[in-house]
């Protein structure tokens, strides 16, 4: 059995890349006291631009992707704009297996780094992305978001 698929969204997963992005992301709002940026992306506009990579995992009784990245490749780096695995689905490897993900796809287009951010206030992220290879770069205000910046470089 393949565990790990993971493929390019189609039009037909963008009501699957919303649900799934909102459900992640949905515990933070409270928290840091604004929506965050992903949950108000334009979800069809990204997976029409090929930016949006879903994984359905089996045995997570769920229909349908289950995570899913968004990236947006530039000339020196791959940016993860979004990682989003639904709530149901935590703890069977779909984050980590959407990880090594977009640095194989860094590596096929041969750029040297992966950089990303997280709200401050999303401290368990913050534990995560160094045990992936992450390291802080940088800390901005973005208007309402307080966020830290992340690189991992790739060999």
């Amino acid at each position: 059995m393949e565990r790990e698929r993971i493929r390019p969204a189609v039009t037909a997963d963008v009501p699957a890349v919303k649900a799934v992005t909102d459900a992640a992301y949905r515990p933070y709002v409270e928290r840091i006291g604004v929506v965050p940026q992903p949950m108000e992306a334009d979800h069809a506009a990204n997976v029409a631009a090929g930016r949006v990579f879903v994984t359905e995992e089996p045995g997570t009784g769920l229909a349908g992707p289950v995570g899913l990245v968004v990236l947006e490749a530039h000339a020196d780096h791959l940016f993860l704009d979004s990682i989003a695995v639904h709530p149901d689905a935590h703890g069977g490897g779909v984050g980590r297996r959407l990880l090594r993900f977009v640095d194989a796809h860094a590596r096929a287009l041969g750029l040297p780094e992966v950089r990303l951010y997280t709200n401050a206030m999303m401290w368990e992220n913050q534990e995560i992305y160094p045990r992936y290879g992450y390291e802080v770069v940088a800390r901005r205000v973005d208007g309402p978001y307080d966020r830290v910046h992340y690189r991992k470089r790739l060999l």
